[in-house]
C-alpha cells in the first residue's frame, strides 16, 4: 500500500503557471499555451463574466 505520496510527490519540477503576457498575472498555463485570467493564447478578446464582477 504505497500509492499516492510516493509518486505524487515528484510532481514540483516544473512550472504550471508563469505570468502573462497580456494581463500580467501569474495565471498563463506553459503547457497549455493559455491565460487562465485572460483567455490569452485561447481567444483574442479578453475573458470576463458577470458573475467575476466584483461589485
Amino acid at each position: 500500500m504505497t500509492k499516492g505520496t510516493p509518486s505524487k510527490g515528484k510532481h514540483n519540477n516544473h512550472k504550471t503557471h508563469i505570468p502573462c503576457r497580456r494581463c500580467g498575472k501569474h495565471s498563463f498555463h506553459a503547457r497549455k499555451g493559455e491565460c487562465a485570467s485572460c483567455g490569452h493564447g485561447k481567444t483574442t478578446k479578453m475573458r470576463n463574466y458577470a458573475w467575476a464582477k466584483t461589485h
